[in-house]
């Protein structure tokens, strides 16, 4: 039987499914007097960004805890959540104050897939790369169906290990080791090299290419490189890995470990997918099941601010960036 203090820390999709919401975003305390871990500080900065126009900004998420972040930490909680935890300081659950900052920083995100949460979910992919793929990920995602929060967090997961964070599109290794792999089909001099893996989850082999290509009306056969140049095939390179593979229905099973075996081939790095996902969990799934109240609305109602009888009318807006708005340095 699961105890209270267990299920307190147990959220539920619509779909009856749970996950673990213990995990948080954070893993030391951010702000005046903070530990201040760059990755910690930069998640903060991220959040902070998605609170606009609750939150004057944007902040540069440069990983550095300067005056600016500090000042709009404590923005933040004054406006937000009234100033019941220790101003500009942050922690996670379970340290020297209750993390209601955090709390209320999670659940006014706004609803679905943001660039913001791309860079916090991938937080040590370098924010240009973020940039560069957000888009055709997107894009992606979408034509694949990889369309519910719990199927991009398992996609976003693995494809965070494959990549290094976005930063490798193609293997390392020269391909050598591929040549007359038979059952990649390479059966021509120099097929090892040529069709070496590339993507971010990584297609690899003469007859890989051959089969992506002909998906896409692409002759790939002909300039393979261009899956690891171009962010929109190195995207759809794993989409088309991940339906072809049927990973969608092992991520709504919550699979992580067929998925791994199925993209691997064995479970190499599987504490770090497994790490990747509870954070791509954090930003992407419902901390409150209840998804028909706003985010800061939620927020207040937890530290009471509210009283969570009382019916809102509300509508939820997403963030615009206004041309001409400067960002704050740290």
């Amino acid at each position: 039987m699961v105890s209270q203090k267990e299920n307190n820390a147990l959220r539920y999709t619509p779909s009856g499914k749970c996950f673990n919401v213990g995990f948080m975003c954070i893993a030391g305390s951010v702000g005046r007097g903070g530990r201040n871990r760059p990755e910690d500080v930069r998640t903060v900065q991220l959040l902070l960004n998605m609170h606009q126009p609750q939150v004057v900004g944007p902040l540069v998420p440069d990983g550095v805890c300067g005056d600016a972040t500090i000042v709009l930490i404590e923005h933040f909680q004054r406006g937000v959540i009234g100033g019941k935890d220790q101003l500009g300081f942050i922690t996670p659950n379970g340290e020297k104050n209750s993390g209601t900052t955090l709390e209320a920083l999670r659940n006014g995100m706004p609803p679905g897939f943001v660039e913001e949460k791309l860079e916090a979910i991938l937080i040590h992919s370098p924010a240009t790369e973020a940039a560069r793929f957000f888009a055709p990920l997107l894009a992606g995602m979408q034509v694949a169906q990889i369309d519910t929060p719990l199927r991009q967090a398992h996609f976003l997961a693995q494809i965070g290990h494959e990549s290094g964070e976005l930063r490798y599109t193609e293997e390392i290794a020269s391909g050598a080791a591929y040549e007359n792999r038979k059952d990649l089909g390479n059966t021509q001099p120099g097929d090892g090299k040529r069709f070496k893996g590339r993507g971010l989850i990584q297609v690899t082999g003469r007859a890989n290419y051959q089969l992506f290509g002909k998906a896409i009306g692409i002759d790939l056969l002909a300039k393979p490189e261009c899956v690891a140049t171009d962010p929109r095939l190195a995207v759809d390179a794993s989409t088309w890995f991940w339906n072809a593979h049927n990973l969608n229905r092992l991520a709504d099973a919550d699979d992580i470990m067929s998925i791994t075996k199925r993209i691997n081939g064995g479970t190499n790095g599987l504490a770090d997918r497994k790490e990747k996902l509870m954070r791509a969990k954090w930003f992407l799934m419902e901390a409150h099941p209840d998804a028909s109240i706003a985010g800061l609305i939620r927020a207040m109602e937890a530290v009471g601010l509210v009283p969570t009888s009382r019916k809102h009318s509300h509508r939820t807006h997403r963030r615009k960036k206004k041309h001409g708005t400067p960002d704050h340095r740290n």
